[in-house]
């Protein structure tokens, strides 16, 4: 399997050099495409990836010329059979389990990585790499594959039309009435098409002690979000609820972390969930949430407070809010049960329960967000 990661990140990789537009959540769709088909058959493996990686028509040419020259070794050469993988078997020799090692392919003119390691084997690390085991210099990289996943959100068209200056299809209505004011003569046309929409969002972050190893890594999302999605509020709590949209500027993430640990009451402490938001109910979810509204909680789900509250509160956001999604990243672990009191408590009013320990979750969260 990690061969078959190494090969993928550097096909998209080469892809990507040669501007083809390939997102982290591509490459994560792909791997699990390419787990169902059989990698030995190159039309299953191509028609997998073109599909998984999204390969738009205009770059279609471009997407068959290099995987072309990416399965197949040079003219004359046979294909080199890669190392065993210490996690399980081998790709076969057909097909990815290629070195992917061929130096340019002059009929896409594309540059592919040389050496043992493929050019964004780093980026496919980091997608799997657990948020608790890393440290400040992966945040620093992360920060900018976590903005990468957020623009995704930034892709979906209005299903309205709304008047726009630039190219759309024509507004008769509009258009007639302009005409009004120059004695019936259509000057101008006018013009409509589906802006682009970005969903509503509202973030509530555990910054308790047991969230500590991750909490860094979801306000680094939840400012990723912010910066495509304008619209997101995002509030940290933990004994207490702190509302921190402001606080989550531009400057670099250390430097916005420390600014909060100093903001909020109780920072790395201890959980009242309910009280938390109990106090987000009665305060903000009025204001904040409405019908088109989805409402993010990342938490663990491990809280000292009132149950009860907690559940009330969560009946209340669930029931003004579009969909309620909750990121537990004590679900990666295949034993763990939704059993403690907070996290029983809530989940009756969950829409979407997923885990979110490393940036392969996070990606699979996006088309949840979406309004």
């Amino acid at each position: 399997m990690s061969d078959l990661v190494i090969h993928l990140a550097r096909f998209a990789g080469a892809l990507r050099d040669a501007g083809v537009r390939v997102s982290l959540g591509d490459e994560a769709d792909a791997l699990q495409a390419l787990t169902r088909v059989d990698v030995g058959d190159r039309q299953e493996v191509r028609w997998a990836l073109r599909c998984a990686l999204r390969i738009r028509r205009v770059d279609a040419p471009m997407f068959e010329a290099l995987f072309a020259r990416l399965w197949e070794a040079r003219a004359g050469e046979e294909a080199v059979e890669p190392p065993a993988s210490q996690h399980g078997p081998s790709v076969p020799r057909a097909g990815l389990g290629l070195p992917f090692s061929t130096p340019r392919a002059a009929e896409v003119q594309v540059e592919v990585p040389e050496g043992d390691e493929p050019g964004y084997s780093r980026e496919a690390l980091f997608r799997r790499k657990p948020f608790d085991q890393c440290d400040e210099r992966d945040l620093a990289a992360m920060e900018r594959l976590l903005l990468r996943l957020a623009e995704q959100l930034a892709t979906r068209r209005s299903r309205k039309l709304a008047p726009t200056h630039g190219r759309g299809q024509a507004d008769l209505r509009r258009s007639f009435r302009r005409a009004v004011a120059t004695g019936g003569e259509l000057i101008s046309l006018a013009v409509r098409t589906r802006p682009i929409e970005t969903p509503r969002l509202v973030l509530l972050c555990d910054t308790s002690g047991s969230m500590e190893g991750h909490t860094r890594f979801l306000l680094a999302f939840a400012r990723a979000l912010r910066r495509v999605a304008r619209r997101t509020e995002v509030f940290a709590f933990n004994t207490e609820l702190k509302r921190i949209t402001p606080w989550l500027s531009p400057a670099r993430q250390d430097v916005v972390l420390s600014r909060l640990a100093t903001a909020v009451p109780d920072w790395s402490g201890g959980t009242r969930i309910g009280e938390s938001f109990d106090t987000f109910v009665h305060r903000h979810l009025n204001e904040l949430v409405d019908a088109r509204t989805v409402v993010i909680v990342f938490s663990d789900g491990l809280d000292r407070g009132d149950t009860d509250l907690l559940a009330e509160a969560m009946r209340r956001i669930r029931a003004r809010s579009q969909r309620v999604i909750w990121l537990n990243p004590l679900l990666s672990d295949p034993r763990y049960e939704p059993t403690a009191r907070g996290m029983a408590a809530a989940l009756p009013f969950v829409d979407h329960f997923a885990p979110a320990h490393n940036l392969e979750t996070l990606a699979r969260v996006l088309p949840h967000l979406r309004a």
